[in-house]
C-alpha cells in the first residue's frame, strides 16, 4: 500500500506493508478474487449452482447424518446466517434441503440435505474437483501442498481462534 494519503488527525500511522509483505500479499489477494470466480462459473456452467451452494450441500454431505445447525454451516461456509436462510429456503424449494428444530436443543434449527440435495452435489463433484485440479493442485508439489495446508490453518486460526476449523467431524445436534 502506498502512503498516498496522509493519516487522519490523531490516528496512528498505519502499519505500511513492506516490499517482501507486498510480494507476498498481492499474489494472494488476487487469488482470493480469480478462483471463486473461475470455480462459481465452472460450477453454473456444469451443474447450475453456485460455488457457495456447492459449498453448503458439500458440508451437509459430508456429515453421517447429512446434518448440521444452520449456525455451524454458516460459519463453515463462510456465509452469514442471514445469507445462509435465503439460500437454504431456496434449495427447500428445490427439493435439496430442509429445515427442522433440533431434537436436542429447539431453540436451534439443523438443515438436513435430502436424497435429492445428495443426488445434485455428487453429480456436480467430479466437474467441481477437475476445477480444483486444474486451477490449484496441479501446480503444487506435495511438499507445496503440506505447506499450504498449514498456512491455511495457520492463517484460518489467527482470524478466529473459536472458528470451526478444521472442521469437527460432526457439529449437528
Amino acid at each position: 500500500m502506498s502512503k498516498a494519503h496522509p493519516p487522519r488527525p490523531g490516528a496512528a500511522e498505519p502499519r505500511w506493508l513492506t516490499g517482501p509483505e507486498q510480494e507476498a500479499w498481492l499474489p494472494l489477494a488476487v487469488l482470493m478474487s480469480k478462483i471463486p470466480v473461475a470455480l462459481d462459473k465452472q460450477l453454473q456452467t456444469d451443474s447450475g449452482i453456485s460455488h457457495f451452494e456447492y459449498t453448503v450441500l458439500t458440508q451437509l454431505s459430508s456429515r453421517p447424518d447429512r446434518t448440521l445447525r444452520m449456525s455451524a454451516l454458516a460459519e463453515l461456509t463462510g456465509g452469514s446466517l442471514s445469507r445462509l436462510s435465503h439460500l437454504v429456503k431456496r434449495m427447500e424449494r428445490q427439493g435439496w434441503m430442509r429445515r427442522e428444530p433440533s431434537p436436542d436443543d429447539g431453540r436451534y434449527t439443523n438443515a438436513i440435505l435430502t436424497d435429492e440435495g445428495h443426488d445434485k452435489v455428487v453429480a456436480a463433484a467430479p466437474g467441481h474437483v477437475n476445477a480444483v485440479r486444474t486451477l490449484v493442485l496441479d501446480a503444487l508439489s506435495p511438499a507445496d501442498l503440506r505447506h499450504l495446508r498449514d498456512l491455511g490453518h495457520r492463517i484460518l486460526g489467527h482470524m478466529d481462534s473459536d472458528a470451526l476449523w478444521p472442521p469437527p467431524d460432526h457439529a449437528a445436534g
